[in-house]
């Protein structure tokens, strides 16, 4: 239920991209542990790991649609292949992935264009080894796209200038193109347009982070254009930009589970092979506790996100559920992590702080996630336009597979306008909760009609609705209905004992119960709906046999499964 570079074969995989993921982690490996520390000290630019990347293809492979592909079998966009990456990446350190995840971003508006010769472009420096870039968010206005001061003057002729600057650039100094979004300075009109890094007119200005990665302040200086090097205008950059960061979006959870993986094995060995007061530290029982319930949550996020990439991929303009999962793996799974490592954190207390860990980086890195491509906060906001639809008015919907066939996903890059959000419907939620039958996930249900019935009973009034502190409490409800609801749909694919699930369903209760319980005690609630709140606080039904049993089975038998050369 793990990745496990030491056995994992990729068999959901053709052969080729098999390889390929294997490859990926035998460079990392072969690196070893002591060198990818020392490199992450001491800020150095991945220059080995970018040859890694031209040598085998890697990012052309994995980020090139098959239309652009030349007719090369392996070069296409597959999410469930890009996933894999995803994990295995951050799975040895943020900064590798970083360079994947911003060559993601800075390709997303070539592929969404029009401007078949610059696809043509990006195909051929992406085989030559090209990284890539998105000039999105200013210093002044962060990712505000309103306020865009980027402008792109016409001089007549076809022939155009740029001029401003762009803040939080991952990959700027090197990008073979920058996509870079701005404003027509004559018509106000939005447009995306694409950049050297090594034009005279491109002024890299500095890395803004104290890191391996370089994330720059870059300014366009009288930067001359053409027609050819735009990519979009008007609406269709604006979706652009949008429908960009919902592919970019969904690796950011996936990173977060390569992160905490590699930290689990860390942390439950590390505990496993230390004594205090004349035993091992895993014979305690809130230790046992922690790291049972870090197992858990671990597991659920790759649960979930693992079948929101089935929806991604079979996402349409009928069918737009998607909209939903994809800001859920970047918001819940990636919060999920901060509340894996906090939990790995306190089983292994000072060591998680020591130089020739993997988890002091994971300490660090795991916080990002939540906080890139819009905050938790902007995609709570976006997330409760479903609830209404989600909850009370579903619609039909043909079953989705599991979905690792090896085709292109086009959808990705013709996603449509980005507006009509709360028109998207989705199927009848009830139907994966009747998937198991569990005490704890009938507990979990309880708390889901007791939250029902706050919505008919006592819904948020105007000015509640206004009011961003009670919303996103009350999306967070929501967010644990529809997490649940990708879990259950996932762990029956899988075929997961009924046990393990009542683990995972055991955590979800104890959330559903804080939030309810912060929500009740919220200044602006009622005293109807901080009383309907309380039937949503539940205990969650404890067995220790079962709790025991997936301990012995599940959770420390991991203790020597893997550990990175040295």
């Amino acid at each position: 239920m793990l990745l496990n570079p030491a056995h994992e074969t990729f068999s959901h995989l053709d052969p080729a991209s098999a390889t390929l993921m294997r490859e990926t982690i035998g460079f990392f490996e072969s690196k070893g542990k002591a060198r990818l520390k020392h490199d992450d000290h001491e800020r150095v630019w991945y220059e080995d790991f970018l040859a890694f990347v031209k040598e085998k293809k890697l990012f052309a492979r994995l980020l090139t649609p098959a239309a652009q592909g030349g007719g090369d079998p392996a070069m296409r966009w597959d999410t469930s292949r890009n996933c894999a990456c995803n994990e295995i990446l951050a799975f040895y350190g943020l900064s590798y992935w970083y360079a994947w995840q911003v060559s993601i971003l800075g390709l997303g508006p070539i592929w969404m264009s029009a401007n078949q010769a610059l696809k043509e472009k990006a195909a051929r420096l992406l085989r030559e080894g090209g990284i890539f870039a998105f000039g999105l968010s200013e210093k002044s206005h962060g990712a505000d796209l309103y306020a865009s001061e980027m402008m792109l003057t016409p001089l007549g002729e076809g022939r155009y200038v740029a001029d401003g600057g762009k803040y939080y650039i991952g990959n700027a100094n090197k990008a073979a193109l920058v996509s870079v979004f701005g404003k027509n300075s004559e018509s106000g009109a939005y447009v995306f347009f694409a950049v050297e890094s090594g034009h005279r007119s491109f002024d890299l200005v500095k890395n803004v982070v104290n890191s391996q990665m370089y994330v720059a302040e870059f300014a366009l200086q009288g930067y001359p254009l053409g027609e050819e090097d735009l990519l979009s205008s008007g609406q269709d950059a604006w979706d652009a930009a949008l429908n960009t960061v919902n592919v970019g979006k969904f690796n950011l959870g996936w990173a977060s589970i390569g992160i905490c993986t590699h930290a689990f094995y860390e942390a439950l060995g590390h505990a496993a092979r230390r004594r205090l007061y004349g035993q091992a530290v895993t014979d305690f029982p809130h230790v046992r506790g922690l790291l049972g319930e870090a197992w858990a949550r671990l597991v659920a996020m790759r649960l979930f996100a693992t079948r929101a990439s089935d929806y991604l991929r079979s996402a349409s303009l009928q069918d737009r559920r998607y909209l939903l999962y994809n800001p859920l793996v970047k918001m819940k799974v990636t919060t999920e992590g901060e509340a894996v490592i906090n939990r790995l954190w306190d089983v292994i207390a000072a060591r998680g702080f020591e130089k020739d860990t993997y988890f002091e980086m994971a300490a660090r890195d795991i916080r990002a996630l939540p906080k890139l491509e819009g905050t938790v906060h902007v995609n709570m906001a976006l997330v409760v336009k479903f609830m209404a639809n989600y909850l009370f008015n579903p619609g039909s919907f043909p079953e989705i597979p599991r979905r690792t066939d090896p085709v292109d996903d086009t959808f990705l890059f013709n996603q449509g306008p980005t507006r009509g959000l709360g028109q998207v419907r989705f199927h009848d939620w009830t139907a994966a909760y009747g998937l198991f039958d569990t005490p704890n996930l009938q507990r979990f249900r309880g708390q889901i009609d007791a939250f029902k019935a706050l919505l008919v009973q006592a819904p948020p009034d105007k000015a509640q609705a206004r009011e961003i502190d009670f919303l996103l409490t009350a999306g967070e409800l929501f967010t644990l209905v529809a997490y649940g609801q990708l879990i259950l749909e996932q762990a029956q694919l899988d075929r997961l004992p009924a046990a393990v699930v009542d683990g995972i369903f055991q955590v979800l209760v104890q959330d559903f119960a804080r939030q309810a319980l912060e929500l009740s005690a919220k200044p602006t609630a009622t005293a109807t709906q901080s009383d309907l709140c309380r039937h949503m606080i539940a205990r969650p039904v404890w067995d220790p046999r079962a709790s025991d049993g997936i301990w012995r089975e599940r959770v420390f038998p991991l203790v020597d499964a893997y550990a990175m050369n040295p």
